[in-house]
């Protein structure tokens, strides 16, 4: 039986315990061996935002968050690129370090609508299997085919692949609010990243 191992992508500006519990479902949905980690330098989808921290302190939370889990991993490989991260890439390079496994693409329903105006997306697709976890609200219905904007067999591919997953209403935007306005983010993040973004006095404002 082929090996298959997840691939989750973003900014992780901070990663939260929605992004660990994503992972989770996604490795116990889709089969999958582990689950790699793939925090972005630059994203290439939308502006560069001043409240991204550099790479290095979103790599170190990701490392103090899966600190111990043997099912993730993190890789490096876009934070080591140069320029705008391109998933179609990032694909590529994984499928040379890891001949002989399958890659999952690890996405939320809500990206579907975006995909095709992904770099290459035909050919991204073709590289790997993409594993869709259902959002709240989500609905497999012809609507949500047609707001793919991408040609069949694609749209029925994706939905194929499509499982349930924890309701989890926590976003990374929310906690850089809530550290800039004095409130708590205990038990929004893992404690190891909350005791970095607190001795690194992180995303103050």
């Amino acid at each position: 039986m082929q090996t298959k191992i997840g691939v989750l992508g973003g900014t992780f500006n901070p990663v939260h315990m929605g992004h660990l519990i994503l992972a989770q479902d996604a490795l116990e949905q889709f089969g999958l061996s582990k689950v790699l980690f793939v925090p972005c330098g630059i994203p290439p989808h939308k502006p560069v935002s001043p409240a991204l921290l550099p790479v290095k302190h979103r790599l170190a939370m990701l490392e103090t968050a899966i600190a111990g889990d043997v099912r993730f991993e993190i890789s490096d490989i876009e934070a080591r690129r140069r320029g705008a991260s391109y998933s179609v890439d990032t694909i590529r390079r994984l499928r040379q370090l890891y001949r002989g496994a399958g890659l999952v693409f690890i996405v939320g329903s809500d990206t579907l609508p975006e995909l095709h105006t992904w770099k290459d997306i035909a050919i991204l697709l073709d590289l790997c299997e993409f594993g869709v976890i259902a959002r709240p609200g989500f609905d497999m219905d012809a609507k949500a085919r047609a707001s793919m904007g991408l040609k069949a067999p694609w749209p029925d591919r994706l939905l194929k692949n499509l499982a349930a997953g924890h309701t989890v209403n926590i976003s990374s935007s929310d906690i850089r609010y809530r550290i800039a306005e004095g409130m708590r983010i205990r038990y929004l993040v893992h404690p190891g990243v909350e005791m970095y973004i607190t001795e690194h006095a992180l995303y103050q404002g």
